[in-house]
Order: structure tokens, then sequence, then C-alpha cells
């Protein structure tokens, strides 16, 4: 047989554009290939066209980092049954680099084979790596050694930001790059930055962002900005398409064509829910609002993103929270149900099929839904044994003033600060702040907590003769995600600490990142709160379940090693989603952390989530 000789690059060209002008889907291209393929997806008279064919984008949202692996098949099929085209999702900076220049992208981290599942069920992806994305989510995606260095400014030109976020886009360039659509990939459209006008007006920042995506070679495909309509001249750029954020689109989106004629008409976050706060209402909205609107958008033949389509949870310590002046703090729950169309554990609701409706009179039909994953009940049981939290401190690093958990190089979890103060006086303790909830303790025993949701700084103590030994225990519930105090929302003790006028100086400093609890020695015996505390349930089949937390306090779940979130009496949340992935038949084993006193804990697994009103 005769041997082909090497194809020219020029020949190699030529054959793939006109594979796309013939409307075909365009190759596998390797990433080595020297040249910039056209991207997939243009703009025209303000309609959307993938390799020269009319697209309309019907979008739902689903974040790979709040569903199990497992599960990501499952949750992608019913976006397909719903009569979606497209699935959208946030990466997390921070879920990625838990550590300077440590990437993770294995398990439930495999970013790249989320993707390529998705393209598995004929599933465009929008990508939106931030790498500021908010999303409820710590620090809005941001790692959390940012803010080690005070001098850091975050979301800035500022090089000690700027220099590790082109790394990390550099990075998750060498995952993603090779699967935009140009490339024969799923990857239609790629957010830069996200509702930056919300934030700041620096159009140099955003140039330098768009510059930092280029390197990455994330710009191959259509890259456009996510504003609301009157933030949409401030988060823009001329070369970069403007998409619309709106909860009414019926009302917003003219000012879309209005601000930049001819553009695509993307609302590119349309909220048929929303999310919840620890301590406030849990939200519930009407599903004819979001059918009526949804209806309108494809009508029009304009394109749509759902947020959320599905919320999942979230798992651990990712967490965010608001902030408002009003509101000094408003911590997320670890539900991230949204009350969305396909809820936290993958069941459709009234929502999905009334939408599901709607979608396909335009897309044409879908397939059915799949299978709902089964779910179980589990028998009531005791967390009947203690464990003291000494054994997991670090070693103590002893400082003259209290620093926040980030200048000690910890990320997640709770801070102990230690000093010795002499009596006998009374007066009050006083804080700086405190980031975000403290047990204040004398000599062991509880002296009172403060909650910075109520703006807790202070509080009487009374210190007998001689000297004795104070503890601030602090539990981080969440970096603030959105609001005019993101990127200064360090954890722990902040500012000097006064008793009875006096500050108070030298202390021992431990760190507490609840990363590995295998140090844990649990007994019978009674231990004073803060605690850990444990007890075991037996299953002969799996499913899922939602653990009853209604008998613990304020504190964290972990479930056969697996840190299934925060818990707190608070509400509305009372229950907390435990995949069957995570379980196994025979014993289970469920350790939690609480800050709180409690004459008995008890649990058991619902077969559904359990959502409390909480007064207005």
């Amino acid at each position: 047989m005769r041997k082909r000789g090497p194809l020219r690059r020029t020949t190699f060209l030529r054959l793939m554009l006109a594979t796309a002008d013939a409307g075909g889907a365009l190759g596998w291209v390797p990433a080595s290939v020297p040249f910039a393929a056209p991207p997939a997806l243009t703009v025209k008279d303000g309609r959307f066209f993938l390799r020269g064919r009319p697209l309309q984008i019907v979008s739902g949202e689903l974040h790979y980092a709040r569903i199990p692996r497992a599960y990501w098949r499952t949750r992608l099929e019913m976006a397909r049954a719903m009569g979606l085209n497209a699935i959208a999702t946030y990466v997390f900076w921070n879920f990625h680099e838990a550590r300077p220049g440590h990437y993770d992208f294995s398990g439930d981290r495999d970013l790249a084979a989320f993707i390529r599942l998705a393209q598995t069920l004929d599933l465009h992806v929008l990508l939106r790596p931030g790498p500021y994305v908010c999303g409820e989510w710590d620090l809005g995606g941001y790692p959390a050694w940012l803010l080690a260095d005070p001098q850091t400014t975050v979301r800035t030109r500022d090089e000690r930001f700027m220099g590790p976020a082109r790394r990390w886009l550099a990075r998750l360039g060498k995952e993603v790059a090779p699967l935009m659509a140009a490339r024969g990939g799923p990857i239609i459209a790629v957010q830069v930055e996200n509702e930056y006008g919300s934030f700041g007006t620096d159009r140099t920042y955003l140039e330098a962002i768009f510059a930092a995506f280029q390197a990455a070679g994330l710009t191959s495909e259509c890259t456009f900005t996510a504003d609301g309509a009157p933030k949409l001249s401030a988060g823009s750029l001329p070369n970069v398409f403007p998409f619309l954020n709106s909860g009414s689109p019926r009302d917003e989106l003219k000012a879309l064509a209005t601000f930049r004629p001819g553009t695509a008409m993307m609302c590119s976050e349309y909220y048929p829910g929303f999310f919840d706060h620890w301590g406030e209402p849990h939200h519930l909205t009407d599903a004819t609002d979001a059918v009526i609107d949804v209806g309108w958008l494809l009508e029009r033949g304009y394109s749509v993103n759902l947020y959320l389509f599905h919320g999942g949870t979230n798992f651990g310590f990712w967490s965010g929270a608001n902030a408002t002046p009003e509101i000094a703090y408003q911590p997320t729950t670890t539900s991230y149900d949204y009350d969305a169309p396909l809820d936290e554990g993958g069941a459709p609701t009234e929502k999905y099929h009334r939408l599901r409706e709607v979608i396909v009179r335009h897309t044409g039909p879908a397939p059915d839904p799949t299978a709902v994953p089964p779910r179980i009940a589990v028998e009531s049981f005791t967390l009947d044994r203690c464990a003291s939290y000494e054994p997991l401190l670090g070693r103590a690093v002893r400082v003259d003033r209290p620093h926040s958990m980030e200048w000690f190089g910890q990320s997640f979890g709770s801070m102990l600060y230690r000093t010795s103060i002499a009596g006998p006086v009374s007066g009050t303790l006083s804080f700086g702040d405190v980031r975000d909830y403290a047990v204040v303790s004398l000599d062991g025993r509880t002296a009172g907590t403060l909650d910075r949701r109520e703006r807790g700084r202070a509080l009487a103590l009374e210190v007998p003769a001689g000297m004795h030994t104070l503890e601030v225990f602090v539990e981080s519930t969440g970096r603030i995600n959105y609001g005019e105090t993101f990127g200064q929302d360090r954890k722990g003790l902040i500012g000097p600490i006064v008793f009875a006028g006096r500050e108070l100086t030298g202390w021992d400093v431990f760190c507490l990142p609840m990363d590995d609890l295998t140090g844990l020695r649990f007994d019978a015996a009674p231990v004073s709160s803060p605690a850990f505390y444990r007890g075991r349930f037996m299953l002969s089949d799996l499913g899922d379940t939602y653990l009853d937390v209604r008998m613990l306090g304020k504190g964290s779940l972990w479930v056969n090693g697996y840190n299934v979130g925060r818990f707190w009496e608070v509400g509305p949340q009372y229950a907390l989603f435990v995949p069957a992935a995570w379980l196994r038949r025979g014993i289970n084993e469920v350790i939690a952390f609480d800050l709180m006193e409690r004459s008995v804990r008890r649990m058991q697994g619902l077969r559904g989530p359990l959502f409390v009103p909480v007064a207005e």
C-alpha cells in the first residue's frame, strides 16, 4: 500500500472550513494545530448561528461541584428530557486549587469528564469560568489563600491577585480548550468574569481578565459577559457579547437591544426560583410565572439559560454568604435546592413538567424523563458517643494579637483563640469583629455566644479572683460571595479584643480545619460543647435520604467520612441530603460537630427534604 505523505497545513485548514460551511460537525482538531479555527457559534441580526445554522439556545444551569459524580449522568439526562439543548456551569477556582499551584481535576472535580458527558447526551455547554462566579459559593469561587496577605485586593489589577488568576486560567485552559466547539467539543460559549457591573467600573481590569482568557485558549468560541440591565455598560467589553441576567425578561430584555443593537438576545440567567439563607424564610416561587416568562422568550426566538435548572447541594464548607448595608451577613444554607425545576435530590417538580411542556413545543420532541433515584427512610438512632476536638488542634501559634484564619494558612473549619486573664474583674468583652459564630468560655464553661448575623461583638463577662483561661472558639459559616464587603471577608477574630477597657494580648491560636477526623477518640462520657458526636445506623438497601437534624444545634455533619454540609437550629433547612453513593449496606457512621449544648442528639433519615417556615 502506498505510504501517505503528511497533510499540508493549508490543505487541512481548507478541509475543515469546507466541513463547517457545509453545516456538518467540525472534526477533532488537535491542540497543537498552529492556527485559530473560527468560532462555531456566531451572531447575526440578534440570532445565534451554529456552523451557519440557526440555533436558539435553551439552556439550564447546574454545577458539577454541587452534584456527586455518580449522579452527573442522571441530572444531565433530566436536562435533556426537559427539552433543553444546552447546559451551563460555573467553574469554581477554589474547588480545584485548594493550595497555591496544586491543581485537582480528578474524581468529582473532573470538569472535562462532566463536559464530555454532556456532549454524549447532545447538550451544548456554556462555560462560566469567572474567575469570580458569585454563585452563593465561598468567596465567589476565589481560593481563600488569596486573602492570606492582608495587602491583597482581589478582583482588581493588583498583581498579587492577577498573577494567580492568570496561572489558574492557563491551567484551566489545558482542561477545557480541547473541548471547544471549533475543535469538535460541546463548549459553544464562554463567559468572561461575572456581573462585574454590579461590583466595579474598572474597564482596564476587565480587559486584563479577557487577555488572560485569550492567553489560556478560552476565547476560541463566542465569549460573553453577563450583567443586570442597569449594569450592562459597566460590566461589558466592546469585543465581547453582552448577555442579560434578569428575573423579569419581558420588562428588561429591551435594555439589551438598546445597549447594543443587533446583539444576540440572550437571557443568560433567568430565575425560576431562589436560594435560602440561614434564619430566613424558605423560598418558593410560582411555576406559572416561570412558564409565562420562558414561553415569551421562546416565542420570540430569544435564547435563555435557567438559573437554575438543578441547584444541588453545598456539600462540605462550600456555601457562601451575602452582605448588605442593612444586613451585615447572610450565610447560605447547605441545600441549594433553589426551588428549581429539578429538586435537590434530582426529582422533577411541577415546575419541571410545566416548563417541559412549553419548551418541547419550541425545541421538538425530548426523551422521556429518567427514573428518579430511590429514596429511603432511616430508623431513628442516637449520637451516643462523644469526642473532644483537642486531638485535632494544630500546634499553638503564639501571637500578640489574634489574626485571621487565612493568615495562619487555613481556608475552612474553625479556630481556637486562648489567653490567660487575671481576676477579679468584670466588664464587657468586645471584639472588632467575629467571623462568624463564636463560643466564649472561661475555664471550660460557656460564658456566651456571638452571632455575626446579629452583629454580635460583645458580651458581659465576670472573672473571679486568680488566673483563668479565656477561650474563643470561632466557626466560619461561609465567606461573602456578593456584597459591598466582598473580598474583605477574612475569618476568625478581627481587630483588637478589649475586656473592661483593657486590650487583651498574648494569645495562643490553634487551627482546626476539620479536613481529617481520624484523630478523634470517641467515648460514652459526656464532653462539653463544642465537640464531636457519633452515631451509627444499619442499612440493608441503599437509596438517597435526608438526615433530620432538628435535635442538633449548629455545626457540620459527616456520613461515612463525607462532609454533607452545615446544619443550624435557626432553619429553614432541617434535613441534609445524603446521596446513596455515599452510603453502604451494613453499618453507616454519622459524626456531628455541634457548637451547642443538647441533652440528647437523635437523628433519622427522611424520604424528602424538610423546610420549616421561619417568621419574616
